[in-house]
């Protein structure tokens, strides 16, 4: 469902390290109901491109707007409408899920009551009820990536950062998740989702952007960046990015080891 104002305005964004520069003048439109699938190589830019949305790098040139505001100017604000799940943090291991989940309502701003119904609902919606009163210290990374999905989603943020949200989870709670995401931009809210799981990004995405050297080099729905009706994501990743001999560098590393 496109409007017209985006929802994220991302223009000219450029972020050097030093000497590297690894983006180098990005400009994206995303409206509101959209899903993302932002996928590269390692070291294109993904990653950098995250921290510059939830506000976790802010010296960069150019302007990324979120919901009409300067995310430089007013990085807060900015943060109370983005829910955000890393592929990798700390919790805070002696917290069960309620302690720990009750923290980040407050953070957000939420009322006590609210926070108590979201959290109690979202355990049980994700197989964690019993485990509720728990330290976290003895969790499976699959029941942490749960808690951060939880984390990401309790306050009902307009926009949805997710960056390999999927890591470490079953089966059953990857299907969940899939779903999730899709009854989540029927109800108007953008997910901007990073991964390396060529099939999922195909599956869940409607437009699609491909980051390589700090470049857009493909924007567009799946079949749109189809060159053969028969190409898989995981081809058309590797014919852009100048990657199609994956075949013979796994043989090289057979060779290597026999």
């Amino acid at each position: 469902m496109e409007v017209s104002k985006p929802i994220i305005q991302i223009s000219d964004l450029r972020k050097s390290y030093g000497s590297k520069q690894v983006l180098k003048g990005i400009n994206i439109d995303i409206y509101p109901g959209q899903v993302i699938g932002y996928i590269g190589p390692n070291g294109a830019g993904k990653s950098t491109t995250v921290k510059v949305l939830t506000g976790l790098i802010n010296d960069f040139e150019g302007q990324v707007l979120i919901n009409g505001i300067d995310i430089q100017l007013d990085p807060l604000t900015v943060k109370s409408q983005i829910g955000y799940v890393p592929e990798n943090a700390e919790l805070y291991d002696v917290l069960t899920p309620i302690e720990y989940l009750d923290f980040v309502g407050k953070l957000y701003g939420m009322d006590d009551v609210l926070i108590e119904q979201r959290t109690l609902q979202l355990l049980k919606a994700f197989g964690l009820e019993a485990q509720a009163n728990n330290r976290m210290d003895t969790f499976s990374k699959g029941m942490r990536q749960k808690i951060l999905l939880i984390s990401g989603i309790i306050h009902n943020p307009q926009i949805i950062i997710l960056d390999e949200p999927l890591s470490g989870l079953d089966a059953n709670a990857v299907i969940i998740v899939k779903e999730l995401i899709s009854l989540l931009a029927r109800e108007g809210k953008t997910i901007f989702y990073c991964s390396h799981m060529m099939d999922v990004v195909e599956k869940v995405s409607d437009r699609i952007m491909l980051i390589s050297e700090g470049n857009i080099i493909a924007d567009g729905t799946f079949e749109q960046l189809k060159t053969n009706q028969s190409d898989s994501l995981e081809q058309i990743f590797s014919k852009l990015t100048g990657k199609e001999n994956g075949n013979s560098e796994a043989s090289n590393i057979i060779s290597a080891i026999r």
